[in-house]
């Protein structure tokens, strides 16, 4: 059977056995901030198994992709050494919340197997938990296993997600490869070998482990089991390596293919099969490479990829032309992969042309100081240079490690980016951490939606970070109320200002921050007092909330702008809204170009014109898809979301903050500026309403002074302004020109100062007044003239020391042009460097240069 066969059989089978059939979740985890990806197919319904989450099935059956490369479940450094882990790979699995147990799961598994697979059941070994005598009684009494292929396991047999969360025992089934293969059964001295094979894995979920350990029962015991769908391909394909299945056999060519390796068990290629379809996926589900979080897990996948693919002697991109054989094999069962296809290869070149700039550094440093290696540890320090200097990742440090029988000391590398991270931060800038003191009954009620001033008793106060009953004149602290019309910072928007005043006192908002439920009112005492209980009028600065307003509603018609120019890719990655403008960062490859700018603001002002009304509903999460609504990975999102709506379903998203009534109040949105944050993040900036005017005004100003000043129009300033670097161009290169002809002529007259040393003539000048191109082109009319030769030139042009350094090649082996450079510009604090006929370099120290000129000379004739 084909690998989609076995997807296809294994999702039918429990559809006809009552489960629902749930599609794979993102890679990214939307319920679970402790993973850094989804690794398991009950990732998505962990909610589920707690009795968070209330769904209309309670019975479900999925084909879950999953990651493991970064965090507890981290495989990354085994693969392409056995035979069967990946950083990617599909889990099958059923799962019943509350509604069926161990009986059943035990029947399906053992039927699906047995029947529908047609496995013979004298290949399969059972395992269960130690304590779990209800399970072992019914594989060996019910289901007829034989006790000679049983055995009872501890740890092995007990799964749980992460350190907390849904766990339980658990009932494993393993294949049995054969007699011919190496290895005993479970539980055995050498069951760690390749013949019994755990191909699935029933867990009975029945505890939730805290913080501390504690198991506490669900409230309704489930089921949760996964089996790899390349490890049952391998056995259904008759195979032993899941890198002899279909699906990576069509990717081992591929990347033979681009690499020119033709020897398909090459560990090298199974790393790079292994890695395009982890890079691939994640891309899809939105990561991109960074220096950070899953960002960073993916950026070493791909550098990990890109350097066997320079082992097998490939130093050209090659890993983005794979993306099109994965396409082939997994499109029809992923098509978000067809659709973005393009997206996933641009990510892809880019983030590997970027690293082939350091790879061939990295890997020489490392060679270097492996030449005066005397054991066979590699140094923690070593590893750290790598990695802190030169960007070059640990695990890739420890493959080359592993090819050559060495290891890394990793106790010494962890010591030293600890040291790092002190130090970090040590320099670092953090907020008071108000929450600490802060005890408070109840929740804040934010009415701020609708009204820009409330009224509300005080329930907490600080000062500083102390709790107080009362804040007199000039105290500066925090005021939280039971209700409030400020809106604390959150979701890119900052926190309102305004005042909160009572006939007693008045108190200076001028921040207000979230914690927990409660809204943190931070500022100062203008006058008066405030006590504990007292009922006070919180006032919004209407003024700075407007223009606040404006600005968060652009940056929603910019996001819907960005996707609709740029592509659906482009993904939030942060946003900052306050009244003076709005920042918006997100994913893209490249550089957003004039023309797409120009168009992204042609469509926001065009949404802005058509002056829809802004609209937001409350509906739980089922109703917000159906809107369409667009939601962020990795956020977690509560049982009733706000969906706001702009353009009449020109831009739908889940989004609390607060909002113009209707786009026509923006007035009019300015682009300010275009960059690059990160790798594969860019920021956009721009400013609303008055703000907005204001920068058009500034614009336009400048345009006709710009105009006057060429004795031109407006309309006439761009041709006028060609005109004129066009000229400055000619000009630029007649003085070139001149400079050169001027130094040629200068230079027969040089060559009578050439001094002969050991049959080389040696010259050392300094020009007046010549560029870094005259220099060099008269450095090699003097190696032409003089014949066997070593000659250094220096110039100053604006502060800076140029240098030039040329050797005539019968010369080169007894005086080198770059040592000649380095002499010099070391004792002119500079540096240089070249080959041995020809070098350049250059320095600062322009007071030194005469006297370094001056015993060049003597320095080459000791060197001779």
């Amino acid at each position: 059977m084909k690998s989609s066969e076995i997807r296809e059989a294994f999702l039918n089978y429990f559809a006809e056995n009552g489960h629902e059939i749930v599609g794979s979740s993102s890679l990214v985890p939307g319920n679970d901030p402790t993973l850094l990806f989804t690794n398991a197919g009950m990732v998505q319904f962990k909610d589920v198994f707690l009795g968070d989450d209330k769904r209309s099935y309670r019975r479900a059956t999925s084909s879950q992709r999953c990651v493991r490369a970064g965090g507890k479940h981290n495989d990354l450094e085994n693969v392409g050494y056995t035979a069967r882990h990946h950083t990617f790979f599909e889990m099958l699995g059923n799962f019943s919340f509350g509604d069926y147990f161990k009986r059943d799961a035990i029947r399906f598994g053992w039927e699906f197997l047995t029947k529908t697979l047609g496995l013979s059941p004298e290949r399969l070994w059972v395992t269960v938990h130690t304590s779990d005598d209800e399970a072992a009684d019914i594989w060996l009494n019910e289901m007829g296993v034989s006790a000679e292929r049983f055995s009872r396991l501890d740890e092995d047999n007990f799964w749980q997600m992460g350190d907390t969360g849904p766990c339980g025992p658990s009932s494993e089934i393993f294949y049995d490869h054969g007699a011919h293969v190496p290895g005993g059964p479970p539980g055995s001295e050498n069951d760690d070998l390749d013949r019994y094979i755990e191909i699935w894995n029933l867990v009975f979920m029945q505890y939730e482990r805290q913080t501390d350990g504690t198991l506490i029962p669900l409230p309704k015991p489930s089921v949760d089991t996964g089996m790899g769908l390349e490890r049952i391909a391998a056995v259904m394909q008759g195979v032993h390596s899941n890198y002899e299945i279909d699906l990576f056999q069509a990717l081992l060519k591929a990347a033979a293919s681009a690499t020119g390796c033709t020897d398909l068990e090459n560990k090298s290629l199974r790393v790079i099969a292994d890695h395009i379809r982890s890079c691939s996926f994640l891309v899809c589900d939105g990561v991109l490479p960074s220096n950070e979080g899953r960002g960073y897990v993916l950026r070493r996948i791909i550098r990990r990829a890109v350097r066997h693919g320079h082992q097998l002697g490939q130093s050209e991109a090659f890993f983005s032309t794979l993306v099109a054989a994965l396409v082939e094999q997994m499109g029809e069962a992923y098509p978000e992969l067809v659709e973005l296809q393009s997206q996933i290869e641009r990510v892809l070149r880019a983030e590997e042309e970027q690293f082939a700039k350091t790879l061939d550094k990295g890997i020489g440093v490392l060679e270097e100081h492996l030449k005066t290696l005397k054991t066979s540890v590699i140094p923690g320090e070593t590893v750290f240079t790598l990695y802190d200097t030169y960007g070059f990742p640990v695990d890739l440090t420890n493959d080359i490690a592993r090819e050559r029988d060495l290891t890394l000391d990793m106790p010494a590398y962890q010591a030293l980016m600890e040291e790092q991270k002190q130090r970090a931060r040590a320099s670092g800038a953090f907020k008071v951490d108000y929450t600490e003191n802060l005890a408070v009954d109840g929740d804040t009620a934010f009415v701020g939606y609708s009204n820009l001033e409330s009224v509300g008793d005080v329930t907490a106060l600080l000062k500083g970070e102390l709790s107080v009953t009362q804040l007199n004149e000039g105290d500066e602290g925090v005021i939280v109320l039971a209700q409030t019309a400020f809106y604390g910072e959150s979701g890119g928007q900052v926190g309102d200002t305004g005042y909160i005043s009572t006939v007693a006192g008045k108190f200076e908002v001028r921040d207000c921050q979230k914690s927990g439920n409660n809204h943190l009112h931070i500022g100062v005492m203008l006058s008066g007092s405030i006590g504990m209980g007292n009922t006070v009028t919180a006032t919004v600065d209407e003024n700075v909330r407007g223009a606040t307003v404006l600005n968060h509603s652009a940056t929603h018609l910019l996001h819907a702008a960005l996707r609709q120019v740029l592509g659906s890719h482009v993904a939030q990655k942060g946003s900052l809204v306050d009244s003076q403008r709005l920042r918006f960062d997100f994913s893209h490859f490249e550089a957003v170009s004039a023309e797409e700018l120009a168009e992204i603001e042609t469509i926001v002002n065009a949404q802005i014109r058509a002056n829809t009304p802004v609209t937001t509903d409350l509906c739980d999460m089922d109703a917000a898809q159906e809107k369409g609504a667009m939601m962020l990975f990795g956020e977690k999102y509560g049982e009733e979301v706000r969906v706001l709506s702009m353009g009449n379903g020109f831009s739908v998203e889940l989004c609390g903050g607060t909002h113009a009534k209707r786009t026509g109040d923006i007035g009019v949105m300015r682009i300010t500026a275009e960059s690059g944050i990160a790798a594969g993040v860019r920021r956009i900036e721009a400013v609303t309403g008055a703000e907005a005017l204001a920068v058009i005004d500034l614009q336009a100003n400048a345009l006709h002074n710009a105009a006057r000043s060429l004795k031109a129009s407006p309309e006439t300033l761009s041709e006028k302004l060609d005109q004129l670097v066009s000229h400055n161009k000619q000009l630029e290169k007649d003085l070139a020109a001149l400079k050169s002809q001027l130094a040629a002529a200068s230079a027969d007259d040089w060559l009578s100062e050439a001094v002969e040393i050991k049959g080389i003539k040696v010259l050392a000048k300094t020009l007046d007044g010549v560029d870094a191109k005259s220099l060099r082109d008269t450095l090699d009319q003097l190696k032409n003239k003089l014949g066997t030769a070593a000659v250094i030139l220096a110039a100053v042009n604006e502060g800076k020391i140029s240098l030039a350094a040329g050797v005539s090649k019968d010369a080169t082996s007894r005086i080198k042009a770059g040592d000649i450079v380095k002499y010099v510009a070391s004792q002119v604090d500079g540096k240089g460097g070249g080959r041995p006929d020809m070098a350049q370099g250059g320095g600062t120290n322009v007071d030194a240069l005469p006297t370094v000129m001056a015993g060049v000379v003597s320095w080459i004739e000791s060197s001779l």
